[in-house]
């Protein structure tokens, strides 16, 4: 079977619009989460959110073709354009029936969607665009990267909620280590801070209301914690199979050696508390790459700063981990990014690899005190150095979606 590696990233988040800044304000522990400006949120209970800034889509694509993409579709683009870049590729030199693309959303265009139904009300059937459905369904983001760089291989859009990155990238992996594809581009993007979506969430008392102070209102595993805060952005990565890459003499960045996938079957949106979905995905992923579970050096986890969120994935870290558990440190990215739904699992896989390539381990900050029903080691509140080889990565979705990706720092055989 074909080694899967990395060899190209990149970013659109709250935290920054390229993995360098992105990666850098990380493991500075800067939180991303502001007041919302984007719309009126004066009657909204809830007022902040993890936003992307400083996007410009009309300079990025053109006036005319931006208007024509809803944002987590410029978003996807934008992500793929870097990640691309990075590699190097020449896509006239490569098979580009061999070449495809696997990057999903949870939601889609549902600014799009609240914009032309007001334009319905309003103004009537006949002023609606054409170009709605189009501009809303999820897979359009998988598509328009497909259709831009003329990739012709396996192009799907795997809607596993907020597991979707993890998805991509797991069966891109599979894919390519089956000798079906040379290279994958792969992740997710959202863009639902939305005004309705906000309403949803927050009347679903999932959302963190400290809206006096958004930088800590993020707090996964913190006693204190009180909900998860929204967020927007794409994460994609770029994956080859090693004798493609080497061939080509591409750069390097990390190799992935595992993936586990499965459903809780237990409920809508809640988790089971001892997290036995997560654990199976987990085990499958340790399974995959042929690892112990004494083999990981840090886990990335889901970590959403709910309740029994963060002590499910807590209580299946233990199931699976045993005794190891309380020596791997846990890391939560979305302390300072927010949760980014579909986005999560890309954006965070590409902070495990600069982990890896680094030795260091971004904070979880806003932890001051543990829940008593969370405690592991959570790096809390500054980053640390640290001799790491591999780490795994948790993403789990609405409707039980679970998954887990196993990364190693790329070797030489």
């Amino acid at each position: 079977m074909e080694r899967v590696v990395i060899t190209g990233m990149g970013v659109i988040s709250p935290l920054g619009n390229d993995v360098e800044t992105f990666w850098s304000r990380l493991v500075r522990g800067e939180s991303g989460i502001t007041h919302i400006d984007a719309f009126d949120t004066s009657r909204q209970k809830v007022k902040i959110a993890g936003v992307v800034k400083e996007f410009d889509p009309n300079s990025m694509f053109g006036v005319k073709e931006a208007r024509r993409m809803d944002r987590f579709c410029q978003f996807a683009l934008a992500a793929a354009d870097q990640a691309l870049h990075n590699t190097g590729l020449d896509l006239d030199q490569i098979n580009r029936e061999r070449m495809g693309v696997y990057v999903g959303s949870g939601i889609g265009g549902i600014q799009t969607l609240m914009n032309q139904s007001e334009t319905l009300a309003s103004r009537g059937p006949e002023r609606v665009s054409p170009t709605l459905v189009p501009m809303m369904i999820p897979n359009m983001a998988a598509a328009l990267i497909s259709i831009k760089y003329g990739a012709l291989g396996s192009t799907l859009a795997p809607v596993t909620a907020c597991s979707i990155g993890n998805t991509a990238i797991g069966e891109a992996f599979f894919n390519i280590q089956a000798g079906r594809s040379d290279v994958i581009i792969a992740g997710g993007s959202e863009a639902a801070v939305t005004d309705i979506s906000l309403a949803s969430f927050s009347n679903a008392t999932a959302l963190s209301t400290r809206n006096d102070d958004p930088g800590r209102a993020s707090r996964p595993f913190d006693a204190a914690r009180d909900g998860f805060v929204m967020a927007e952005g794409a994460g994609i990565l770029v994956l080859e199979s090693l004798s493609h890459a080497l061939r080509r003499g591409a750069g390097i960045l990390g190799e992935v050696i595992g993936y586990g996938a499965g459903s809780d079957a237990y409920h809508m949106v809640a988790t089971p508390e001892d997290g036995n979905g997560a654990a199976r995905a987990m085990k499958l992923a340790l399974t995959e790459a042929n690892l112990s579970p004494s083999d990981i050096d840090v886990i990335s986890a889901h970590a959403t700063s709910t309740v029994i969120g963060d002590r499910s994935e807590t209580a299946a870290i233990k199931s699976v981990f045993g005794e190891a558990a309380y020596r791997i440190p846990v890391t939560a990215n979305k302390s300072m990014t927010g949760h980014m739904l579909g986005a999560s699992g890309g954006v965070e896989a590409i902070a495990l690899v600069k982990s890896l390539q680094e030795d260091v381990i971004p904070p979880t900050i806003n932890l001051d005190a543990a829940d008593p029903g969370c405690d592991l080691d959570y790096v809390p509140n500054e980053a640390r150095s640290a001799a790491l080889r591999i780490g795994m990565s948790n993403s789990f979705g609405f409707g039980g979606h679970n998954s887990a990706i196993v990364i190693r720092k790329y070797e030489h055989e």
